[in-house]
């Protein structure tokens, strides 16, 4: 026991400053001294002083703060806004997100990417229907068993709209808590964000666990600021902050190198028939599963082999055919295309192919070969 708190005392050397370690007989005593933990007071005040004054904190509705949290991964807030109130007029209960028809939910998420979440909210509120009789669970534990909710959603739902004492570690709590207490662990490895959680787990105020987790974030969104750049001149927690007491702000958190994406180079037709774009459906499984799309083929086609693609599709241009390039980034892929774009005619579109209309969702990534 001795041993392992030593080591654990020399990985940790900042935050045990603030303790105290009682060993009696096998068990280690750890006891806060209370000047360690004087950072929570006044990040609690300032996030309730200062916070940002956005649609989903006006609700306690774990319905609605379900959606904002699933929208809010991986996109800005000022993009996420306008979807979140269209898409809770839309289906404002679980019943209407369980119900609603595939392609009409792929429209309300159109222009958010990452479908799949849009996708795994369906499948959680058909669960939430059948097991829960339409109501959403409350504990942290329910919330994390159903699809597309993480530790982190589950612990935002649960502090956030159901008072439960438990922390929602995002990447703004991990560089917020690196920074905090100059820790020199890379944020991206799970086994940090594990140890994250552990420690935040007992310090959850009871009383506001929603307010706590909220300011954590909010710290890390608006003030302790990623890229070597947080505005520690207006964080009230800087007195705390070994990385601005050292002079380390611009080389926390450690950020370990992403894998390099794989690039796919593709031909892609961006074709309409009296103004219709041309498209079809994508298969069910697979990168933008079941959305529409434009059609293309693998490789970068020359002005000449893309006029004879066309050809063999029974697609005749009516004009000029237009050629640019395009590129679109997903999380572990680069898509780099070469679009081919024309007014044409066809006795018959290829089977499964479509003029498509406002009622069909087309991806970012081929909404920019237009």
């Amino acid at each position: 026991m001795l041993e392992d708190m030593t080591s654990l005392k020399r990985q940790y050397s900042t935050i045990f400053a603030h303790l105290s370690v009682i060993f009696h007989a096998d068990c280690a005593i750890l006891i806060w001294y209370t000047d360690g933990m004087n950072w929570i007071a006044p990040l609690m005040e300032w996030y309730l002083r200062s916070m940002r004054d956005l649609p989903w904190r006006r609700t306690r509705d774990g319905y609605a703060v379900w959606i904002s949290e699933i929208m809010l991964q991986q996109t800005r807030v000022a993009a996420v806004i306008p979807y979140y109130e269209r898409f809770l007029r839309k289906l404002p209960d679980v019943f209407a997100l369980a119900s609603v028809d595939d392609d009409r939910l792929h429209k309300l998420w159109e222009g958010l990417g990452y479908y799949s979440r849009a996708r795994n909210l369906k499948r959680a509120a058909g669960e939430i229907v059948s097991r829960f009789a339409g109501k959403m669970p409350q504990s942290y534990d329910a919330l994390l068993a159903l699809p597309g909710i993480g530790e982190y959603t589950a612990g935002a739902i649960a502090s956030i709209a159901y008072g439960e004492a438990v922390p929602a570690v995002d990447g703004n709590v991990l560089r917020v808590y690196a920074r905090l207490f100059g820790m020199e662990r890379d944020i991206r490895d799970p086994a940090f964000k594990k140890e994250v959680r552990a420690f935040l787990l007992p310090l959850v105020p009871t009383d506001q666990p929603g307010v706590f987790n909220a300011a954590l974030m909010e710290l890390g969104a608006i003030v302790c600021l990623p890229n070597g750049a947080p505005k520690c001149g207006e964080c009230p927690v800087r007195d705390f902050c070994a990385a601005y007491r050292e002079g380390r702000t611009a080389q926390l958190p450690v950020i370990g190198a992403k894998r390099a994406r794989k690039i796919e180079r593709k031909t892609v037709f961006a074709l309409t028939i009296h103004g219709g774009l041309v498209g079809f459906r994508r298969p069910e499984i697979g990168l933008l599963a079941g959305l529409w799309q434009l059609p293309e083929t693998p490789g970068e086609l020359s002005d000449a082999e893309a006029a004879a693609w066309l050809g063999e599709h029974g697609i005749l241009p009516a004009g000029e055919l237009r050629f640019y390039e395009r590129k679109h980034i997903f999380t572990h892929i680069e898509w780099h295309m070469r679009v081919c774009s024309a007014e044409v005619s066809a006795e018959a579109l290829p089977e499964g192919w479509i003029v498509l209309d406002e009622s069909h969702a087309l991806p970012t990534a081929y909404r920019v070969c237009l």
